[in-house]
């Protein structure tokens, strides 16, 4: 267990935080699936984490699409295009998948991704071998790691680059804001996300993923839930909006101690 500074490096915790990964797995023990989850509350810096497997993407991969594009805007001093911002747009509050293998191209298919993530302190997130971008590979560490470069200070991403994939996550359309959200408690700015969900053609059985932030009760939290193996999307849904409640409540209790 560890607390973290405005979002720097990573320094021993402070007695009384060293169950809270313990306490996680005791707490989502009944959950009868496959799933993982990683949590940060930004304002005491108390993290925790269930599960350290690797899941296929679906679409919460569309915020590392769009944080390697701006990655590479910043690199050669550009804005985006109005094409390229109109792609984001739909991309993340829509979901788009057409917008999302435009701008995959763009930023250089997975080779691309895979370097501009490195950047942001991920490593164990990996590109499809057939380019397919929905069956990138991830764990729910490196998307709170993710996270960390869009919400906190001292990211490679500008402020600018920041401002704007936080503005679009805050704007995704009421019918793709499930998951985390049903962690929201109290007064905040809103839950800001991206949801991912597909089956997959093997099995039919179906990934269901949701990172971003969330408050509770004026507290700021990043977290990332991934999960798989589920009969039908409904499922998946319901399971990983009580791993998101669950992990809340349980990194709230530690955070007050």
């Amino acid at each position: 267990m560890e607390r973290v500074n405005d979002g720097g490096p990573a320094v021993p915790a402070p007695s009384g935080t060293d169950g809270l990964s313990g306490a996680l797995a005791d707490a989502l023990a009944p959950l009868a699936a496959d799933f993982s989850v990683a949590v940060l509350d930004t304002g005491s810096g108390v993290t925790g984490a269930h599960g350290d497997g690797s899941y296929a993407t679906a679409s919460v991969i569309k915020v590392g699409i769009l944080a390697a594009l701006l990655l590479g805007a910043q690199d050669v001093g550009r804005r985006l295009t109005a094409q390229e911002r109109s792609y984001a747009t739909v991309m993340i509050e829509r979901s788009d998948n057409d917008a999302a293998t435009a701008l995959w191209g763009t930023i250089g298919g997975g080779r691309g991704l895979e370097t501009a993530l490195g950047r942001l302190g991920l490593t164990d997130t990996h590109a499809d071998d057939r380019g397919r971008w929905g069956l990138t590979h991830t764990t729910a560490s490196d998307q709170l790691t993710l996270l960390r470069a869009v919400f906190l200070d001292g990211s490679p991403l500008s402020a600018r680059s920041q401002a704007y994939l936080r503005t679009l996550m805050g704007r995704v359309i009421a019918g793709q804001t499930w998951g985390i959200s049903s962690a929201a408690a109290g007064t905040g700015p809103g839950t800001r996300l991206k949801n991912g969900w597909m089956p997959r053609d093997a099995t039919g059985l179906w990934v269901v993923n949701s990172i971003g932030e969330v408050t509770a009760n004026g507290r700021p939290h990043l977290i990332a839930v991934l999960s798989e193996g589920h009969a039908d999307r409904e499922g998946g849904v319901a399971l990983v909006e009580e791993v998101a409640r669950t992990a809340m409540a349980t990194t709230a209790a530690y955070a007050s101690r």
